[in-house]
């Protein structure tokens, strides 16, 4: 551990102790321009702060770029490009390397170069810590369209400071630590997304399909023929009363937010992790709920459900609260509105537009299949333990993810 010194960083491989010294972009890069003009490429790039430069036509399903790229930058592999889009996560745009594909073409408003004096790896890893802002944020000023686009000359790019390691061994031992890093998360990153798939695949299997009355998949000792209902004949209706993010605060009655169900929840909710101050004509849980978004993005997304077990917390606004009766199990319920053939015909209802919405009139319309209680339990059970496993996986993913930004923020200056 180094002390706190200028172009020193906090953390360093043993044997390293120089100040890193302080270098011009245009010192160690030089700036790529070379056009597409005779079509080398037809593949159409785009940069994603999340992902890298990626397949604009995979990244947005359809091509952006004009038909005719021969005015295009043409990128080739271990090329950089800036680009100067901001977003809430890339407040200052994204600089990132061409590794996915051996060439492609780029829109000209990006800054692209190649590395010549300093190791690509490390320059890699180096924009994806914050330090580079502090150049760009001195330079930088928002385009004239104002749409988030900076105003950063190529010129004024490249005059952007750097502290580098001056031993090139440095420089490629932190280069190779991270790519190491990178690949941990991304084995990570790959578990996580199959055992989704599996337990998609599985529930596509555990509730009949159209016409049928018994699913692909069974367990053991059930055999017989699924009961069919309109949800409004087992379940009663209500809605969650008008609570925002803005009323969140840092403690009081655990409340839930309809929007937290596409980006938190699973099947059951477990723990509520986001508090509000009660108010007059407060919604609360009971413990026998399963809530659905009253409004959503898009009609696929918004027929999702969670149950909910406990009592006392705070339903918030644009939730249906649904409650089944006694012939159908909580979890059970939540399962079928978001995997079964019931989340087809709920998504059909979703009326709007540029936002959807979902009405518990609606929701009571849908025919819903249904076991006994006792399979109920069964299938329930089986994918609470999936819904566990895969919340080890991403506790185990978030802690890479949050010890790789840690040491991007010691390792560097």
């Amino acid at each position: 551990m180094s002390e706190s010194k200028p172009n020193v960083p906090k953390l360093r491989f043993p044997g390293f102790t120089d100040p890193w010294e302080q270098r011009k972009l245009g010192e160690v890069a030089r700036r790529v321009t070379r056009k597409n003009s005779g079509l080398e490429s037809d593949l159409p790039l785009t940069i994603s702060a999340q992902y890298g430069l990626v397949d604009q036509r995979s990244f947005f399903n359809r091509q952006v770029a004009s038909k005719d790229l021969s005015g295009y930058y043409l990128l080739r592999r271990g090329e950089f490009a800036y680009n100067k889009s901001t977003s809430s996560d890339s407040p200052w745009g994204a600089v990132k390397r061409l590794t996915a594909y051996d060439k492609g073409c780029v829109s000209t408003l990006y800054i692209c170069f190649e590395p010549f004096g300093v190791d690509a790896d490390w320059l890699c890893v180096y924009y994806e810590t914050e330090y580079w802002h502090r150049g760009v944020s001195a330079i930088a000023t928002e385009g004239a369209r104002n749409h988030g686009l900076l105003n950063v000359s190529p010129a004024d790019f490249f005059q952007t400071s750097i502290a580098i390691p001056q031993s090139k061994a440095e420089q490629r031992l932190i280069g190779a630590f991270f790519r190491e890093l990178d690949d941990l998360i991304a084995l990570h990153q790959r578990k996580l997304d199959h055992l989704k798939l599996q337990k998609r695949g599985l529930l596509q299997k555990m509730f009949p399909k159209n016409g049928a009355n018994v699913p692909e998949v069974r367990f053991p000792g059930f055999t017989d023929p699924w009961e069919q209902r309109k949800l409004g004949e087992i379940c009663s209706f209500s809605k969650g009363r008008g609570y925002s993010k803005d009323d969140l605060r840092e403690s009081g009655t655990p409340i839930i937010l309809y929007g937290r169900l596409y980006t938190q929840y699973e099947t059951r909710i477990k723990e509520v992790d986001t508090f509000a101050t009660e108010g007059y004509g407060s919604m609360f849980s009971v413990g026998n709920e399963v809530i659905v978004p009253a409004s959503g993005e898009t009609a696929e997304d918004i027929a999702v459900a969670s149950s909910v077990r406990s009592a006392g917390i705070i339903l918030g606004g644009d939730l249906n609260i649904v409650r089944p009766d006694r012939r159908v199990d909580q979890d059970f319920l939540a399962l079928g509105i978001t995997y079964g053939r019931t989340h087809r015909e709920l998504s059909k209802r979703a009326q709007g537009k540029s936002v959807v919405h979902l009405h518990g009139t609606d929701i009571a319309e849908v025919d819903f299949a249904f076991p006994s209680r006792e399979e109920q339990s069964a299938i329930a059970s089986a994918i609470l333990a999936f819904d566990d496993l895969i919340a080890l996986h991403q506790r185990k993913l978030d802690h890479l993810k949050l010890q790789k930004k840690a040491l991007l923020q010691q390792m560097f200056v």
